[in-house]
């Protein structure tokens, strides 16, 4: 928290970070700085999209936001040969077409699957608060009017050490590389909830990004609706990017003379400076002395002089190829483009995302018919969602040795879809557990399980699980 007699700045940056997660982040904390910025004072139209996150935290003016994205995705053929029909299908090009192949890196459980659900509009993908919940990769298709994105989910970047430690395929350590090799924007992933690896980049995803520094990345911060102290945000895009965003330079400046006995934080105060050949022209820094908090003596008020932290944007040079040496040192990478902050489960500032990658799109044909949504197979979709149920209500590494065989798949004679699968277990005690109860785990898990395949196939669904030793 900002020490008593904070500026008012930090105060709008905080409440402009909490609108982040708790309600629409553009503009209204766009607002909220404005506020509190004097109003001689002219901001820059923009340097980094006005549409991201740290341009709302620096005040810049927001994008009038275009209708809401609210087209239904189509459902997922209920049987493998109609899916293979549209997936061969030749695509319905419009006159204009545009498309941008998006590839969503990060380290396992960051919520690359739940991201890329709500992008698409309809859960396609497994997601579990357990780590390699998926697998491998698969491609989401969202079109949208003369657009085409195809969403590259991936396994999470992870090293072979513990790739072996989890009995992991060997795909779940190229299949991101691989996507990476097809992809025209990157974006980044990071759990700002996870105080133990939100203040820095895993180097399996810092090698990635260095490996391929001419395709574009994009920053995203994900969970900020569970991570209280909002004044963090700041902190950890400075670290993330080494300080660089968009080709500019953000320096955090610390300037504070207290005695020994105040442990009052600094509060924070935003600046941005302008290209060299207008700094002359335009104040240096944006600032406003608050008033002392009520109930604070006026005779401390010499103890603590002016304390400022803030971060100034300043013209860099272009990115630079970074070679093992220079990752060793590193702890966020300095080419981002721009930077976002969303709660993707709860679906917060996704479309603000959505409309950024829209935009983004470049002239091309379509690789996918209008109907397709996911290229996974209906039977691959099933396993995985069963498989997402199995990770959710079972422990340790009970759920990793299931085995999956569907036995039953047709059509029903009103029209349901028939589901029979077979889960085999390697021990009787991993049958107990799954079975639970008086039935009360298995039943659930294919509650749950039948539930998300409506939704996926949007028709009835009657799935039935058995479980059994393998022999």
């Amino acid at each position: 928290m900002a020490a008593p007699g904070g500026l008012a700045a930090a105060r709008a940056v905080r409440w402009a970070l909490r609108a982040a997660a708790a309600g629409p982040l553009l503009p209204g904390s766009a607002r909220l700085l404005e506020s509190c910025i004097p109003r001689a004072t002219v901001l820059p139209a923009r340097w980094s999209g006005s549409s991201s996150a740290l341009g709302s935290i620096l005040g810049i003016p927001a994008e009038k936001p275009s209708d809401a994205l609210g087209q239904h995705p189509p459902p997922v053929a209920t049987s493998k040969k109609e899916q293979d029909r549209l997936l061969q299908n030749q695509p319905d090009q419009p006159q204009n077409p545009k498309v941008l192949r998006i590839a969503i890196i990060g380290a396992p459980n960051a919520g690359k699957s739940t991201l890329s659900n709500q992008l698409l509009g309809r859960k396609v993908f497994p997601v579990s608060r357990k780590v390699h919940t998926t697998r491998c990769k698969a491609r989401g298709v969202v079109t949208y009017e003369d657009t085409q994105l195809i969403i590259l989910d991936t396994p999470g970047l992870t090293s072979p050490l513990k790739a072996k430690r989890h009995k992991l395929d060997e795909a779940m350590l190229t299949d991101p590389w691989d996507s990476m090799k097809h992809a025209d924007l990157v974006l980044v992933l990071v759990d700002v909830s996870d105080h133990w690896t939100r203040n820095c980049l895993s180097k399996e995803v810092l090698q990635c990004l260095s490996e391929f520094p001419e395709i574009p990345s994009v920053l995203v911060l994900n969970k900020v609706d569970l991570l209280k102290k909002k004044y963090i945000l700041l902190e950890l895009v400075t670290e993330l990017t080494e300080g660089i965003v968009n080709g500019r330079k953000l320096e955090a400046r610390s300037a504070f003379e207290h005695n020994s006995s105040s442990s009052a934080k600094p509060p924070l105060q935003i600046t941005q400076a302008s290209p060299p050949e207008n700094r002359a022209r335009e104040p240096h820094c944006l600032q406003e002395t608050g008033q002392a908090q009520e109930g604070c003596s006026s005779d401390n008020s010499g103890d603590t002089r002016a304390s400022e932290s803030s971060l100034v944007a300043e013209a860099a040079q272009g990115p630079n190829r970074y070679g093992p040496r220079d990752l060793k040192n590193m702890k966020g990478w300095p080419c981002f483009q721009e930077i976002f902050m969303l709660a993707a489960l709860r679906g917060e500032e996704v479309d603000t995302l959505k409309r950024y990658l829209l935009m983004h799109a470049k002239p091309g044909p379509w690789e996918f018919h209008s109907e397709v949504l996911t290229s996974q197979s209906p039977q691959e979709i099933c396993d995985n969602i069963i498989r997402e149920k199995l990770l959710e209500y079972l422990p340790l590494e009970v759920p990793y040795g299931v085995t999956q065989v569907t036995e039953i798949w047709e059509e029903g004679p009103s029209g349901e879809l028939l589901i029979v699968q077979n889960l085999l277990v390697p021990r009787k005690s991993h049958m107990v557990m799954l079975i639970g109860r008086g039935g009360k785990v298995i039943s659930r898990i294919a509650q749950e399980a039948g539930q998300d395949l409506m939704n996926v196939f949007l028709c009835d669904v009657r799935l039935k699980l058995k479980v059994d030793v393998k022999s």
